[in-house]
């Protein structure tokens, strides 16, 4: 299994990007993924997460209205659009997997079984 992360860059305080995930997974469909992030000198941290099918989505509440989890089955991909970028926001953001078909929502780290290599975002003030 293998994830990569882009769309990382510099934007101004209330711009927006969007950050993808390519999935190097057989059977991406049987996959929950997530997003996490975390800045200098901080712990990483949940953003936001969506189940296998795409019907279930959960975010952290520092993001909750202003980022949007999203996925494409046949394209193996992830995507999280982020709008109304605070300063706050600025970290290396992550792209994670993990095999399930349950109702759980996972947002804690241990719970993911493949993590990316990061993309940075910084955001100006």
């Amino acid at each position: 299994v293998q994830l990569q992360a882009s769309g990382g860059g510099l934007v101004q305080a209330g711009g927006s990007l969007r950050l993808s995930c390519a999935a190097s997974i057989r059977t991406f469909s049987r996959y929950y993924m997530g997003w996490f992030r975390q800045a200098p000198g901080k712990e990483r941290e949940f953003v936001a997460a969506i189940s296998w099918s795409g019907d279930r989505t959960y975010y952290a509440d520092s993001v909750k209205g202003r980022f949007t989890i999203s996925r494409d089955n046949a394209k193996k991909m992830v995507y999280l659009q982020m709008n109304s970028l605070e300063p706050e926001d600025s970290a290396v953001y992550y792209c994670a997997a993990v095999q399930s078909y349950s109702g759980t929502i996972y947002y804690k780290e241990t719970q993911y079984d493949y993590w990316g290599q990061g993309t940075l975002v910084t955001v100006s003030s």
